[in-house]
């Protein structure tokens, strides 16, 4: 696999049925073209992905998401309001979008990324991009193109380098139905949905997702995550151990050291979201046996970061 900075050579590669790692404000996405069967196919067995896990199609525009789905009026007022941005609408899709994209499910995940990188790629391929997270099925997401190569190697065609991920976790997925539903807690808070569209309903969990990341066991760095209730349980476990096989991820004022990733010293949610899975790809490489985690306050991105904590501790 070729790290690589031109988008024109990402373009290439993708017209050609290709898949290419590109860069997004969340995480990197395994592209490939959402239309081409074929090229869809090869993101399911590069990843190891099970068929029934569909996959969030990637578009430049409000425009080019009505090619593929059916936008309506609510769903066009949230693109409008919050993309380009960490949010994925699932909407009723349109036949042009093959039934193995969306796992044969009706619908089909739409987003409008803000990286200026992936963008110029979807409109200069004109292109709708497939963009799972580009990990092998179960891992940690990456957030840079290091994480990419440590983790497919020769398994795909290039890794677009766009630098390290500003939001840090994947989007917030809201199915548009006649009461809207969040299926996927991530980069876009539920208040600021709450604020346009009045309440929703929390359904992240299912043994048949509708979308990414509902399944209970996930974001896993390949390494045994434990998850406390809070920092001073942890730490005080952490007491009667041999420290020398565990690494710890903390938010807010704790302790430092080689062994300890702190997301935030100041309890800043946003931060804490976007060092999350940098520290766990950080403390897995130091060769830490077990990962110890905590769970953070349930305020803003709190709510997503303990979700994959959760899931990663499964």
């Amino acid at each position: 696999m070729a790290v690589i900075s031109d988008s024109n050579e990402a373009v290439r590669l993708l017209k050609n049925g290709g898949i290419v790692a590109l860069p997004t404000e969340t995480v990197y996405g395994l592209g490939a073209n959402a239309l081409d069967e074929h090229a869809v196919a090869k993101v399911f067995k590069v990843k190891n992905r099970p068929s029934f896990d569909p996959l969030i199609v990637h578009v430049a525009s409000i425009e080019q998401a009505k090619l593929i789905a059916e936008v309506t009026d609510e769903a066009e007022a949230l693109f409008r309001r919050f993309s380009p941005g960490p949010l994925t609408l699932i909407l009723q899709k349109k036949q042009i979008v093959p039934d193995l994209t969306t796992s044969g499910h009706m619908t089909v995940g739409v987003r409008i990324p803000n990286h200026p990188i992936v963008l110029e790629v979807i409109r200069n391929s004109g292109l709708c991009i497939a963009a799972p997270s580009a990990n092998p099925f179960g891992y940690t997401s990456p957030t840079n193109a290091a994480h990419v190569f440590d983790q497919f190697g020769d398994g795909i065609d290039a890794v677009l380098d766009g630098g390290p991920c500003e939001v840090g976790i994947e989007s917030t997925i809201l199915e548009m139905s006649e009461t809207p539903k969040i299926l996927r807690l991530g980069g876009l808070s539920i208040e600021s949905i709450e604020d346009v569209i009045g309440k929703v309903i929390i359904e992240s969990s299912s043994s048949d997702p509708k979308a990414p990341g509902m399944l209970s066991s996930h974001y896993n760095p390949g390494v045994n995550v434990r998850l406390f209730e809070s920092l001073n349980e942890m730490l005080s476990q952490y007491k009667v151990v041999n420290k020398s096989s565990i690494g710890l991820l903390i938010m807010g004022k704790g302790p430092c050291g080689d062994n300890m990733y702190n997301l935030s010293t100041s309890n800043d949610d946003v931060e804490a979201a976007s060092r999350l899975f940098t520290g766990l790809h950080q403390l897995k490489a130091k060769g830490f046996r077990e990962i110890w985690a905590h769970s953070v306050p349930e305020n803003g991105l709190g709510r997503a970061i303990n979700d994959r904590l959760k899931r990663a501790a499964h």
